[in-house]
């Protein structure tokens, strides 16, 4: 993420305009899932509908003669001169998604057991298209994105309305603030201030974040 700020604001109203867009699924990274490994080969079957690609090999660098060559790194911003962005995990849940629901093209999520925070109020068809963890309908999803072109806008629009709402920085902050004054209940050694530290003192009366969480979801401890 060294190539675009870590905030939701550096990558909204980014790329070309809707109708300049091209209409295509776009999708770059690294071999860090089978799946991405399928998507590449899905591109080379559908290259009028998706262009992906990857640029490094770690996981499964005997497979780069077959799903390579590798690419060049490209901003995030230019993600977005495609309508359609493809979200497929990693070894974990693939940390853009919350950058792809703030920019200017629509996002097709894949399936997964993975999640972060936030997930839990993303609404499929509202938020996102979603897709099948094999990808065995992604190609019909496109298809369906561009069929559909105001309801895929108005699915970007609501992203990027729940990006505003929910995953500011401020948001982030008051998340993770929640997130450690639960997990401080769970502290039972006595806490030790080591060299090189400093004791933040907490004011003596409640604090109440600003945003409108107030309680963490039970799971995510």
């Amino acid at each position: 993420m060294g190539r675009v700020m870590l905030d939701m604001l550096s990558v909204q109203k980014r790329g070309l305009p809707w109708t300049e867009k091209h209409a295509k699924a776009f999708w770059r990274g690294r071999d860090a899932r089978r799946e991405r490994l399928e998507l590449v080969a899905l591109s080379r079957r559908y290259p009028e509908m998706l262009n992906a690609s990857l640029t490094n090999f770690f996981f499964f660098r005997d497979e780069e003669s077959e799903f390579g060559p590798r690419v060049a790194h490209i901003s995030m911003h230019d993600f977005f001169d495609y309508r359609y962005q493809v979200n497929v995990d990693g070894t974990v849940a693939a940390y853009r998604l919350p950058y792809l629901l703030a920019g200017s093209s629509v996002v097709l999520k894949q399936d997964s057991f993975y999640y972060e925070h936030f997930y839990r109020k993303l609404v499929p068809m509202r938020h996102y298209i979603p897709f099948e963890a094999d990808l065995s309908n992604l190609v019909r999803q496109i298809e369906w994105a561009r069929e559909n072109d105001e309801k895929a806008k108005e699915i970007r629009d609501n992203a990027n309305a729940f990006i505003n709402a929910n995953l500011l920085p401020l948001d982030i902050y008051c998340y993770h603030a929640l997130l450690f004054k639960e997990y401080a209940k769970y502290i039972v050694s006595p806490i030790q201030v080591q060299p090189g530290m400093e004791k933040i003192e907490q004011p003596e009366e409640s604090y109440h974040c600003p945003c409108e969480r107030t309680t963490l979801p039970r799971d995510e401890l």
